[in-house]
């Protein structure tokens, strides 16, 4: 499988919050925009992977700022590291008021998709990452921990 570099899968979502994605307060609802970090990640996994690529795990999703109604929103996933059928995609959100122009990173998460064959429903092996830049690098490198951690927890010998 030849490897890929992370611009090959990289995605970038972007999305108008619409009344029907707010709660009371005209925020946009969290869990329609863990829906649409899913579908971003998803894009991502499947574009390195070409292949269907399914959601295994979730870490890490932090809120930072409320995304506001009439806000632009922009999803940005990167595949940051696979391993024999899984990968790592980060995700990172940032929020426009287009009034002002003004962008705001709002929310982060780290997603573990599983490449799928369709037809038989088994794992497949997905191809390496290969970073380039001195920020995909780290991203790299910091995946394999996050990675470490995950399965150190699964197995009930996480640390806290």
């Amino acid at each position: 499988m030849k490897p890929k570099t992370m611009k090959e899968s990289q995605v970038t979502m972007v999305e108008l919050v619409l009344p029907n994605d707010t709660n009371i307060l005209n925020n946009l609802l969290g869990g329609r925009l863990m829906h649409w970090m899913d579908i971003a990640a998803a894009m991502a996994a499947s574009r390195h992977s070409h292949t269907v690529a399914v959601t295994a795990e979730v870490d890490d999703l932090s809120f930072h700022e409320p995304i506001r109604l009439g806000n632009i929103v922009s999803l940005k996933a990167s595949v940051n590291r696979a391993f024999n059928t899984s990968m790592e995609v980060g995700i990172k959100v940032e929020v426009e008021d287009f009034r002002t122009g003004e962008k705001k990173h709002s929310n982060s998460a780290y997603f573990t998709f599983v490449s799928i064959d369709s037809v038989t429903g088994k794992k497949m092996p997905v191809a390496p990452v290969i970073p380039e830049t001195d920020e995909e690098k780290k991203w790299f490198e910091d995946a394999l921990v996050r990675r470490t951690q995950r399965l150190k927890k699964k197995h009930g010998i996480f640390q806290h």
